[in-house]
């Protein structure tokens, strides 16, 4: 039986990326835990920082404590949330400029009614949450907290979609061996 060539190295550099892929899949777990760890380690700080005006900047204080003050609000939305209790309902989100013009938003609290609060803006102490957003940590606008950032709530599922990569890989060799063996079948019969 003759191998064929070109669906061999087809296959072969198929089944070598998705090996690859899972190794690289690997490696973001680590990434992963220790973009977390220092997470953790962020949310265990007191000291506040400046909220920071570079987007660049912003990885470097996610969980930290800030305080901003709202000088202009766009506008107040409602998004799912959960409370500090740990009840489901919805989170009260305002858009909100800075002095300097820098838009973000705002959790502002928890709420069980849907229809957005009425708030002009002001001072918020907050914790710096993914995306850049402030969860309030205080009682904005009368509402109750929301349950503040988490990072163990970061999405960590890298073992999972290394195992998926691995998995692909043996399955498209086993799919080609048993081709090949069905091509030889088929050529002896001839």
């Amino acid at each position: 039986m003759r191998i064929p060539l070109i669906p061999t190295v087809i296959v072969a550099a198929a089944i070598a990326t998705m090996v690859a892929l899972g190794f690289w899949q690997l490696g973001r777990m680590d990434e992963k835990a220790a973009l977390i760890a220092r997470a953790e380690q962020s949310l265990a700080m007191s000291a506040e920082v400046e909220y920071p005006r570079d987007p660049d900047a912003l990885e470097g204080v996610l969980y930290r404590r800030t305080t901003i003050e709202c000088v202009e609000i766009e506008g107040v939305t409602t998004v799912a949330g959960t409370s500090q209790r740990g009840e489901k309902g919805v989170a009260q989100r305002a858009t909100c400029s800075l002095a300097d013009g820098t838009k973000l938003r705002v959790d502002l609290g928890f709420s069980r009614n849907p229809a957005p609060v009425d708030w002009g803006g002001g001072a918020v102490r907050g914790t710096i949450a993914p995306g850049g957003r402030i969860v309030a940590a205080e009682s904005v606008a009368g509402l109750e907290l929301l349950a503040p950032p988490d990072p163990r709530d970061l999405p960590d599922n890298h073992l999972a979609y290394a195992g998926q990569w691995f998995f692909f890989a043996l399955t498209a060799l086993v799919i080609y061996i048993l081709a090949l063996r069905r091509r030889s079948t088929r050529a002896r019969a001839d």
